[in-house]
């Protein structure tokens, strides 16, 4: 057996390890008693940073709920689309400064103005004379994951030592060691804080799935009527899986069924990995890298991946191994602006890049700039599930993705998805994908 093809074997085995133990229970998926929540910013929003002319164009209301994590937030707000690219930049370093201000235990600002877990390196194929080296200067083993062809060293770092300065120091004492920071990675428009109250979507796939297989790596499902009939599980990486709105939305674009609303992956199996355990504050690369192992082992059609950060290098090892097995990944762009930085993991080769178009076929202004765009499809315009009961208007590349997704399990290959795309206006890739999966809010009732 060659090297690529033990490392591609080994990939999936620690796949299937990390999920032993973990099936869910066959259970019809329960609708929650309430109507739809209304859920007001949360009390760690409070003392958000003043914002300045940049963003005079949008309401307060509309700064705080894109600065802070909101629970009634599925995507971005239309006025903010309309913001000059200057002004969807500050938000980002806005958003990002608040979410390390309200988690300063665990996160830290890290290269670029990205968040990272605080006071940890992530050590790359280390050999045990590197690791003696940063033993001896005060760095230990916290974790050690062998995830197949790659594996993973999680290291504390020394007291009062920052992760810039815990690279410098290490990359001195130890230069053959590929070291890296554990970026956090932000859903691409919505909230991923935990549904009070909510139930966690489960029902357990027959032993041979029938159909397609679609992995979603994001938050956790919440149950909801359109689920009721699908194929789902869910497993945690961060924690316990708990139900989002972020990843209840994209589940049902994805596997919903519900009256006139369709999901355009209707009758495939759905894997969830969820990244996050209810907490914007993870949403790590290992995270995602232990997600893309266990969504390995269950050999999917496609993987779709709403979420957007910087470069990693783990990251990036992991998307090429999968590439190489074949495995077909779908990301996000974003929703920050042509202003913002390029974001991970749509912008690596093997991955295909999503953007998002509204109900006139035209890219979403706040779309992310893309190092390559692929396609888009609808992300605008369009309804999608609350946790629980009801439908919301929903915004951002994230809910373009799974459509994308979805087609792209169906037809097999990116050329093969090509020969169906319509064409749009502005920046849409080859073209738009699933132009008719877009649910009118209107004929479901969404706020």
């Amino acid at each position: 057996m060659s090297r690529r093809s033990s490392a591609l074997a080994a990939l999936l085995m620690a796949g299937a390890a990390l999920a032993a133990g973990t099936a869910a229970r066959a259970q019809l998926l329960p609708s929650l008693p309430v109507g739809v929540p209304s859920l007001p910013l949360p009390g760690a929003t409070r003392g958000l940073p003043v914002v300045g002319d940049l963003l005079s164009g949008i309401s307060q209301s509309e700064q705080q709920a894109a600065i802070a994590p909101s629970l009634d937030r599925l995507g971005v707000a239309p006025a903010i689309g309309g913001l000059a690219e200057s002004s969807l930049a500050e938000l980002r370093r806005l958003r990002l400064g608040e979410l390390v201000r309200t988690n300063r235990e665990t996160l830290e600002m890290g290269q670029g103005g990205a968040p990272v877990r605080r006071g940890v390196l992530i050590a790359i194929d280390p050999d045990a004379e590197d690791l003696a080296r940063a033993a001896r200067l005060g760095y230990r083993v916290e974790a050690r994951e062998d995830l197949g062809g790659l594996t993973s060293v999680t290291l504390r770092l020394p007291r009062g030592i920052s992760v810039k300065e815990g690279v410098k120091q290490l990359a001195k004492a130890a230069p053959g060691m590929t070291l890296d920071a554990d970026p956090i990675y932000e859903p691409a428009g919505g909230a991923l804080l935990p549904i009070a109250g909510a139930v966690l979507a489960g029902a357990s796939p027959p032993p041979v799935p029938a159909g397609k297989v679609i992995v979603m790596i994001d938050g956790g499902v919440a149950a909801h009527p359109s689920l009721a009939r699908a194929r789902l599980v869910q497993q945690g990486f961060a924690g316990a899986a708990k139900p989002t709105g972020h990843g209840t939305a994209v589940a049902s674009l994805l596997v919903g069924q519900d009256g006139q609303f369709r999901g355009a992956a209707g009758g495939a199996t759905l894997y969830v990995a969820d990244v996050y355990g209810g907490s914007p504050a993870a949403g790590s690369a290992s995270a995602i890298v232990r997600a893309l192992a266990w969504a390995a082992s269950k050999n999917p059609d496609a993987i779709s991946i709403s979420l957007v950060g910087p470069s990693s290098i783990l990251l990036q090892r992991a998307v090429a191994i999968l590439a190489a097995r074949g495995i077909r990944m779908v990301a996000a762009v974003g929703n920050d602006g042509p202003a913002a930085p390029i974001q991970y993991p749509a912008a690596y080769p093997a991955v295909t890049a999503v953007t998002a178009v509204d109900a006139r076929d035209r890219a979403l202004p706040e779309a992310g700039r893309a190092a390559r765009l692929d396609f888009a499809a609808p992300g605008a315009d369009m309804a999608a599930a609350l946790p629980g009961r009801g439908y919301a208007k929903v915004r951002g590349t994230s809910f373009a993705t799974p459509l994308v997704a979805a087609r792209l399990a169906a037809t097999g290959s990116a050329q093969a998805l090509e020969r169906e795309v319509a064409q749009g206006r502005g920046k849409v890739g080859r073209g738009i994908v699933c132009r008719t999966c877009r649910t009118d809010p209107k004929v479901v009732g969404a706020k």
